[in-house]
């Protein structure tokens, strides 16, 4: 069995306007203090936040649950990466 691939998730919370689809296609996205998206990233690799975005990277086999969350999003508020190397 090969090992999950590395890929990040993130959030431009610029972009966001609190439309949520994304927390019915993927848990980790949640809603923030603010009332923006955000990302529950407890269980991930590493995490960065600031003011504009939050950007959290993680090595699993939930890319697809991701990637159907930022489909969701009206707003194009959402980015999936794969990591270099990682499967498209």
């Amino acid at each position: 069995m090969s090992e999950p691939a590395s890929y990040t998730v993130t959030v431009d919370r610029d972009a966001c306007d609190g439309v949520f689809a994304c927390l019915v296609r993927d848990p980790r996205f949640v809603e923030a203090d603010d009332g923006l998206a955000g990302i529950d990233a407890a269980d991930a690799e590493s995490v960065e936040r600031a003011d504009a975005s939050v950007t959290a990277t993680f090595a699993d086999d939930r890319i697809d649950e991701a990637r159907q969350a930022a489909a969701a999003c009206p707003l194009d508020a959402i980015a999936v990466t794969p990591a270099e190397g990682g499967a498209e």
